[in-house]
């Protein structure tokens, strides 16, 4: 069985299209998209329609909760949410906002989620340094607390994103899997991101896929169409979520990610 696996798109059509080019050269049993669908800025519309029309198994994001009343807590992010709202009709953002939290697929062996299993803002693998000497550096999670937290899923496969991250690890039985992000990079590599589960003979496998696509499309895109251009331009081209971090650490925070 192949199970194909996309997550946090934020809205980058460029980045998507050249994922799913590769994604369907695969051939992949099925589709897993792991949230964060359309927080972004270059043509968040047109992502949003290639994923609707995917097929896939859907779980949501923490920008998903976002959509929800009450779900931007900050000026940026709310500012952000009054331009998505002129780019997407509300049943589209509706149905995003509705997606489950987390789900299982493969006779219940693959459990998928955004963060973990019981939050869509937390992180399985890594946490996310905001502050002190470390800031935006990744820590690993404590592999007790890691084994703790998985045992009573009973599961062969753990997938999430969230992190940007792409990466494995096996705790006990268990495969744990951070997949790649579509778009937002935060390695310096600008490419795209997804990864392919497959399972043979009763055992599972990770291929990280690693994929071209136009980055200055999408920045143009984003220079014609958004408020956000500049950002967009610095992150994009930087394969960085904290380019332009030391004039506005916490505004690129807010934005986008």
């Amino acid at each position: 069985m192949r199970v194909a696996v996309i997550s946090d798109v934020h809205g980058n059509r460029f980045a998507l299209e050249a994922v799913l080019a590769d994604l369907r050269g695969m051939a992949p049993d099925l589709i897993l998209n792991l949230g964060d669908q359309i927080e972004g800025a270059a043509d968040p519309a047109g992502a949003e329609q290639l994923q609707a029309h995917l097929g896939a198994v859907e779980v949501r994001g923490n920008n998903e909760e976002k959509l929800w009343p009450g779900g931007r807590r900050n000026r940026l992010s709310q500012a952000f949410g009054a331009w998505l709202e002129t780019q997407l009709p509300p049943e589209a953002l509706a149905r995003l906002a509705a997606l489950p939290l987390n789900v299982r697929v493969a006779d219940d062996a693959l459990l998928a989620c955004h963060g973990t299993p019981d939050s869509a803002w937390d992180m399985l693998l890594w946490a996310w340094q905001v502050t002190g000497p470390d800031q935006g550096f990744y820590r690993a999670r404590d592999p007790r607390e890691l084994r703790q937290l998985l045992a009573p899923l009973a599961a062969e496969v753990v997938v999430c994103g969230h992190t940007h991250r792409p990466g494995s690890t096996r705790v006990g039985d268990t495969l744990v899997v951070n997949a790649g992000a579509v778009s937002d990079q935060v390695d310096g590599d600008p490419r795209a991101r997804w990864t392919l589960l497959e399972r043979r003979a009763g055992r599972w496998t990770a291929d990280f896929r690693t994929v071209e696509y136009d980055v200055e499309a999408a920045i143009r895109w984003g220079q014609l169409h958004s408020p956000w251009a500049e950002y967009l331009a610095q992150m994009l081209s930087s394969g960085s979520l904290t380019a332009g971090r030391d004039s506005s650490a916490a505004e690129a925070r807010e934005r986008l990610p």
